[in-house]
């Protein structure tokens, strides 16, 4: 019953839904905010409400004083509530939406299929869905530099997988992740100019990159470092833990964390004897995982404005940068951060602020809030069943 501990500890129920409240007030905040905003849009001359004239003369939209209403202007002023009522929702509008929700099923699918790989199939495919529903539910909680790997390896040890070879998974997972967007990069670069990856609206475009690019160096070092503690010198795992365990405070806690440890190398040894085709069906569900994952931003954006195939290339790449800061938010789940950078890096493919708020909100309302209200539900069920099947 010990394993259950960190478990409740860190899914106790004040915490759950504090983060549901943090992430439905940020959500709640920015709606509010869409509905207040107001943008004048160029729409071509004698078809607007409104004309623009330069008062301070330094040639570009600065303020909204400068827009005077007027019968035939080039403008028109548009807040959420007008585009809503002057958009079209056609069939191809649902169809979009519908397969942004399929590519949102699609990754935990992946995820699904990955987790059965590196347990040979100890979990089954129902006892699968209920521990990714539950990472994706921890990550939810945490701040994404935290993500749920931690809250992951109780997870699956709570489901009879030995804590060594736990720890070991959770690294592999954490390994293909990065090895996944380390790979990326580069072949993102053979098609989209660097110019166009990062946005140049806000004047900081090159603060961004050099942000980009020290994140891109620490991720590859720490795929780096995995990769050797789980299939070079695993005694590295011993090691780390055996210093971290010398801490006062931690004394307690060393023979378990030594044992780990062991475990680690026992689980080590195990996945080392893994043939090639084992690993490229491993890494080809992180792969089906990532994809599905950003390819949700691309059909909610087909859903409303349309993209050519570089269009929808663009806005993968631009996702990765997106991805980068949401890795380092302090909230819960990225929220905020995520909404921000969403509107920021995507403000290329429309010139409405107020669209691309409006469709950093859908995108949140479909692959994020999901998982709180999912997982908070699974979570007391879940502790339940393991309970009963610990005491038989």
């Amino acid at each position: 019953m010990s394993a259950i501990n960190p478990v409740e500890k860190a899914f106790s129920g004040w915490k759950i839904w504090l983060a549901i409240l943090i992430g439905i007030s940020v959500a709640g905040v920015l709606l509010f905010r869409n509905f207040q905003q107001e943008q004048y849009v160029f729409v071509g001359e004698g078809k607007g409400t409104h004309t623009w004239i330069d008062t301070d003369r330094n040639g570009e939209i600065d303020q909204k004083s400068e827009f005077h209403t007027t019968k035939n202007g080039a403008y028109q002023k548009q807040n959420l509530s007008t585009l809503l009522k002057q958009f079209k929702w056609s069939t191809s509008t649902w169809m979009w939406l519908g397969v942004a929700c399929l590519f949102v099923v699609g990754r935990d699918f992946f995820y699904m299929i990955r987790i059965r790989l590196l347990t040979h199939g100890a979990l089954t495919w129902k006892r699968s869905f209920w521990v990714i529903m539950l990472w994706e539910f921890a990550s939810a909680l945490s701040p994404g530099v935290v993500g749920g790997a931690a809250v992951a390896m109780f997870i699956l040890s709570r489901e009879k997988i030995a804590l060594g070879r736990s720890t070991a998974i959770v690294i592999i997972t954490a390994m293909l992740d990065n090895l996944f967007y380390v790979l990326m990069i580069p072949f993102v670069f053979l098609f989209i100019d660097r110019y166009m990856l990062f946005p140049q609206s806000t004047g900081g475009s090159l603060a961004v990159e050099y942000v980009f690019w020290i994140g891109f160096v620490v991720i590859l070092g720490i795929c780096v470092f995995l990769f050797t503690a789980v299939f070079i010198r695993p005694q590295l795992a011993t090691r780390f833990l055996s210093l971290v365990f010398r801490l006062p405070f931690l004394k307690s806690k060393r023979g378990a964390a030594m044992q780990t440890g062991r475990e680690i190398e026992i689980a080590s040894a195990e996945l080392k004897k893994e043939r090639f085709s084992y690993w490229l069906k491993v890494f080809a569900a992180t792969c089906g995982s990532w994809i599905s994952r950003y390819l949700v931003i691309n059909a909610i954006l087909s859903a409303f404005l349309h993209l050519s195939f570089l269009d929808h290339i663009l806005v993968l790449a631009k996702q990765l940068v997106m991805w980068l800061f949401m890795l380092i938010s302090p909230t819960p789940g990225g929220s905020g951060v995520a909404e921000y950078a969403f509107a920021e890096l995507l403000t290329s493919f429309t010139a409405s602020g107020v669209l691309l708020a409006a469709l950093a909100f859908i995108w949140r309302l479909i692959s994020y809030f999901p998982y709180l209200f999912l997982g908070a539900y699974l979570l007391p069920r879940w502790i339940a069943q393991t309970g009963r099947r610990d005491t038989k």
